[in-house]
């Protein structure tokens, strides 16, 4: 007996054009989705792979929209070259708006830094620092020129007051006014000066602050052994004290130079003779003004000299001094000197 079969009926023309197109689209659709996948993948590891930077670089990022900035980092090696990188860059950040701006300054990248993390070091890194050391002893001359010669800052000074800026290392930024910079040297000079002055030692023949800015920066000038500072500050205290001339040398050289170094040769008799305010050796008391910028420790030393009866100093022929609390003591030593220079 034969079997019976169950004839399929066929489908109208129109349906089977659907149900064509439906498995087209789902084929399609798995496709694009595989696709999509392959390209986010490629992308994602383009966005976190370290970068083409051979070694850390501080750059300059300008104002001037994204396409300027993705100039520069391509330009600097930051990013790799290309459309592609472009693309992914641009579309990054717009990923990652929520993150931050885009900011311009000067910014250090490190070697082989990802596209990832130069975008979050264009939103949060800390722009660049550069360093200005101001040595203790320089004059307002030397400083001026040191800030003149000082890179990427900008604008022209006038010379500062004598002894208004406090040496010690500071900062700025690419581009900062040098006026900027001086100013915060001298704010720093006039909060150091005040507070050391508060706290200065009792009895001391000093009438302000100022006297005591001008006291410290004779110290600087006459000794760089720091042991020896708070001695000489004390000899000077002692002397004027007794209404002795101070009979410094540095204040003659200051007067001949007016702080324009160098002088490039021995004090003369005749040089000691020169009719100067700043002359210890004519005139009584302290000089009308500092005659340099003296550090933290000559500040210290002039508002808490040590404990002496000395009233002379001289150079040892060691870098540092033979300190004598009578004329005849001191005559030996500088006896002393003279016989160590002369046997050299």
């Amino acid at each position: 007996m034969a079997s019976k079969r169950k004839s399929r009926t066929p489908l109208p023309p129109a349906r089977k054009g659907r149900f064509f197109l439906l498995r087209w689209l789902a084929a399609f659709s798995g496709l694009c989705l595989l696709g999509f996948a392959a390209i986010g993948a490629i992308a994602w590891h383009d966005y976190t792979r370290p970068g083409p930077l051979a070694t850390g670089q501080d750059i300059v990022i300008h104002r001037g929209g994204y396409s300027a900035t993705l100039a520069t980092l391509q330009e600097t090696g930051v990013l790799r070259p290309g459309s592609w990188t472009g693309r992914l860059f641009q579309l990054s950040i717009a990923l990652t708006r929520k993150d931050g701006q885009i900011h311009a300054a000067e910014l250090h990248f490190p070697a082989q830094v990802s596209m990832s993390e130069t975008l979050w070091i264009l939103r949060h890194g800390k722009p660049v620092l550069h360093r200005l050391t101001v040595p203790e002893g320089l004059t307002a001359y030397d400083i001026t020129n040191l800030l003149l010669n000082a890179p990427f800052l900008t604008a022209d000074i006038s010379p500062a007051a004598e002894g208004s800026a406090l040496p010690q290392t500071y900062t700025y930024l690419r581009d900062e006014p040098r006026a900027d910079v001086l100013a915060r040297m001298q704010a720093k000079m006039a909060s150091t000066l005040a507070s050391i002055w508060q706290d200065r030692q009792p009895g001391l023949p000093l009438q302000s602050p100022q006297d005591l800015l001008v006291l410290a920066s004779l110290v600087e000038k006459e000794t760089a052994v720091p042991a020896e500072r708070p001695l000489v500050a004390r000899v000077l205290v002692n002397r004027l004290q007794k209404g002795m001339k101070l009979q410094t040398d540095p204040t003659v050289i200051y007067a001949l130079t007016q702080g324009r170094p160098p002088l490039g040769r021995a004090l003369t008799h005749t040089d000691l003779q020169t009719p100067s305010a700043y002359n210890t050796y004519l005139n009584t008391g302290l000089p009308p003004g500092p005659i340099c910028s003296p550090g933290l420790a000559a500040l210290e030393a002039a508002a808490h000299p040590a404990q002496s009866n000395a009233l002379y100093f001289v150079a040892n022929g060691t870098g540092g001094h033979n300190f004598a609390a009578t004329l005849s003591e001191h005559n030996k030593n500088v006896s002393l000197f003279r016989a160590q220079q002369s046997g050299r």
